[in-house]
């Protein structure tokens, strides 16, 4: 249901959620004053949204440098609950997202965005930076489409009390929803997912049967696919 009306303009706040939502290294940290002002200039996100980001702005510029950037990796790199590659929400690892991945890619370079070496179109960066190529109608609707993902990233982030929730609840308010919570999976233990296997040292034991039984021989074809946040 849409419940905001579409801002004529969103192009400057589509990057600097896309830079906000990105590793908080030197460069990033010395942007932050001019994100905040092209945020608060542009005045796409309501009032609410705007203070949050002001505050994930004021904790990334007062905290330590190294302890900015150790935590970033533990909430986003550590877990597919909050993983910024969006199609790891849905897909996984399974077959579907290389197919879900081209067809992404394949959108951008109809518009004459054309990714670099080892970059996903998946990432939501870059989801980010192609959405603020397109007109406001166009950007909302294509933001629109991923609001389902977004809550879920939206969630997994509360659940952690995390500042960058206020990013991804700006973006939801940017597709015309509110943000709301959503039953997610909860993440894996990395130990378990990594567990040694008895007889093949070295091997992750995810997917493997139990000490006795027949090991499943799995084959996959190759593919030329490379705190406080409102609700």
């Amino acid at each position: 249901m849409t419940i905001f009306t579409t801002p004529k303009k969103m192009t400057h706040t589509l990057r600097a959620c896309a830079l906000l939502i990105g590793y908080p290294d030197a460069s990033l940290r010395g942007l932050l004053p001019d994100l905040r002002l092209a945020l608060h200039d542009e005045a796409a996100l309501s009032a609410s949204r705007l203070a949050e980001l002001d505050a994930l702005i004021d904790t990334l510029q007062q905290q330590p440098a190294l302890d900015g950037e150790a935590a970033y990796v533990e909430l986003f790199d550590r877990g597919r609950s909050t993983s910024l590659h969006l199609f790891e929400h849905v897909h996984g690892d399974s077959r579907d997202r290389g197919p879900a991945m081209i067809d992404l890619a394949q959108t951008y370079e109809k518009a004459g965005l054309f990714l670099s070496a080892g970059e996903l179109p998946d990432y939501l960066p870059v989801v980010l930076e192609f959405a603020s190529t397109q007109p406001p109608k166009e950007a909302r609707a294509f933001l629109a489409e991923m609001t389902h993902i977004l809550n879920a990233l939206f969630t997994a982030l509360v659940k952690r009390e995390s500042r960058y929730a206020s990013v991804v609840g700006a973006l939801i308010e940017l597709a015309g929803e509110r943000a709301h919570a959503v039953k997610i999976q909860p993440d894996e233990a990395l130990d378990d997912s990594w567990a040694e296997p008895l007889a093949f040292d070295g091997c992750s034991s995810h997917g493997q049967a139990k000490p006795g039984t027949p090991q499943p021989i799995n084959l996959v074809r190759k593919s030329s696919a490379t705190q406080g946040v409102q609700p």
